[in-house]
């Protein structure tokens, strides 16, 4: 017995040492492959770490804390009634408007709470799906007919991706239902129209934080971009305000997170993501010293903050060094993803399910990619495939969703979404091609 454990390290170090030896450095595409991948954690880290996991992480935090398992089981639960539990997960992409990283920390909170696996992977895979923008400016830039046809895929996607996850994994679900009904009933400390106001303010820095920059100067969007650090200050000191009054920290408390804030804002406006930063330093502070309920709302947070936020660096740096940056190289040529996804044959729509479901996509810049691809000869019906698998899925998020759900369960919800995407790629395909 003894000799095959050792035999075994020996295997594993023969097979690092030969790695070693043989490792490619000196060659353009290895060393160029390096440079991206530490090019892509950085902008990762710069655009996407303070704006949207941090802010997730509190919300997820919130929902560990001030949300009753009793309520999560009510509207989301396994034995929730089915209509109500898959519409306010299929629709909620269309609030939330995050990338397929941010999403991570709200799905992890909704299902350690209680909420049934269907309705939470119909909240994982929508949420940065159906994105009311990102879809408005597919259909402006790739054509109506893959506008709306993206816009409704996904809708169905996520309510048929989430019952049969339920389905498939039913006899765990079922044990799951019968434990949570034995659970006590959890004592209310503030009314459903404060927890939601709470929620809504939190929800409001995350959205219009993140507002992105919208292909045309007027309009509508545009102006709301234009104002958007004014808005997520209103949800911010909205926030404040409800500290107060609801959840009894000092104002004098709330006062010195939100002078910085304020400080920072009027010397230095054109770099707002500081003022937005201190914001959370302040919040982070008071809340971690605090011995009652907010002290334990940053308690859950941090523990969202340090399962997740390892894993997602790791997976954008693994990422960039694969496929590299939009419009640079990683391991992978991108000529070779673009021969692969011409025509409308079920190879071309099962690759670019399958590159999109590990390619990481920023909020919005899908499009800009899957534009460059259809002009170097990618057919409609791969585009489609592309586009609805690659935003709700990528390799950081594989990472996070085995953490949570297993290797079992992640596997199978991967799987559907990519033979989903593919057949419903060549069935677009075949029409509009």
């Amino acid at each position: 017995m003894e000799w095959k454990v050792e035999w075994k390290y020996l295997l594993l170090i023969i097979g690092v040492f030969l790695a070693c030896y043989y490792l490619p450095v000196g060659t353009e595409r290895f060393d160029n492959a390096i440079l991206e991948a530490f090019h892509l954690v950085k902008w990762y880290a710069q655009e996407h770490v303070l704006l949207c996991l941090v802010p997730a992480f509190f919300i997820a935090g919130a929902i560990g804390v001030f949300v009753s398992q009793t309520s999560v089981m009510k509207y989301l639960g396994p034995t929730a009634n089915k209509v109500i539990a898959y519409g306010v997960a299929a629709v909620s992409g269309t609030i939330l408007a995050v990338c397929s990283c941010t999403i991570l920390p709200l799905f992890s909170g909704i299902y350690r709470m209680g909420a049934g696996l269907g309705p939470a992977c119909a909240f994982l895979y929508s949420g940065p799906a159906i994105n009311v923008l990102a879809i408005i400016l597919t259909a402006r830039i790739l054509g109506t007919e893959i506008g709306v046809a993206r816009g409704v895929g996904a809708v169905l996607f996520s309510v048929i991706i989430g019952a049969l996850m339920a389905f498939i994994f039913r006899s765990e679900e079922q044990e799951k239902a019968t434990v949570q009904m034995a659970l006590p009933e959890e004592e209310v400390k503030r009314s459903l129209l404060q927890n939601a106001l709470y929620f809504a303010s939190m929800v409001g820095v995350l959205v219009f934080a993140n507002w992105g920059k919208p292909q045309e100067p007027v309009g509508v969007w545009a102006t709301i971009y234009a104002m958007k650090w004014m808005i997520t200050s209103g949800f911010a000191a909205a926030l404040g305000l409800i500290l107060i009054v609801w959840f009894k920290m000092r104002a004098w408390k709330v006062g010195l997170i939100a002078a910085p804030v304020v400080a920072f804002a009027m010397f230095f406006p054109e770099q707002p993501v500081v003022a937005f930063a201190a914001g959370f330093v302040g919040l982070s502070i008071f809340t971690s010293t605090d011995k009652d309920e907010l002290g334990d709302w940053f308690s859950s947070s941090w523990g969202f903050a340090k399962q997740i936020l390892p894993l997602l660096l790791f997976g954008v740096l693994i990422a960039g060094a694969l496929l590299g940056r939009v419009g640079h190289e990683g391991l992978i040529p991108s000529e070779w993803v673009a021969k692969a996804v011409g025509g409308n044959s079920l190879l071309a729509n099962f690759f670019a399910s399958f590159a999109g479901a590990f390619m990481y996509f920023a909020t919005l810049t899908e499009v800009p990619i899957v534009q460059g691809l259809i002009g170097s000869g990618m057919g409609k019906g791969p585009a489609l495939a592309l586009l609805l698998a690659g935003p709700a899925l990528s390799l950081p998020n594989m990472l996070v969703i085995n953490s949570v759900l297993g290797v079992k369960k992640t596997v199978t919800f991967v799987s559907l979404v990519i033979v989903m995407a593919t057949f419903c790629g060549m069935l677009f395909g075949s029409f509009f091609n």
